[in-house]
């Protein structure tokens, strides 16, 4: 695949970066070493899959989501949240 969608927000200290096309995760105290560890998760998983097309690989549900958006409460939290484009 040439790129990902990717959800970006902070929480706490951190920001965390969830790809919408496989539900993997990156986490960093700043947005750019979030998308990096983001990146490098999806490379790793890419390479794993070349070699063993059993793994699970599926959007991530409306329901995950929802609660990667909502994990502080049951309302949204009201901070930023960026959608990307991740050229992996």
């Amino acid at each position: 695949m040439d790129f990902y969608t990717m959800v970006l927000r902070k929480s706490g200290n951190y920001w965390v970066a969830l790809c919408l096309e496989n539900g993997l995760v990156g986490q960093g105290d700043t947005k750019g070493k979030a998308i990096k560890k983001l990146k490098e998760s999806i490379e790793s998983f890419e390479d794993e899959y070349k070699k063993d097309t059993d793994i699970y690989n599926a959007p991530i549900p409306i329901k995950e989501l929802h609660e990667f958006l909502t994990v502080e409460g049951k309302e949204p939290v009201s901070e930023e949240y960026e959608l990307r484009a991740v050229h992996a």
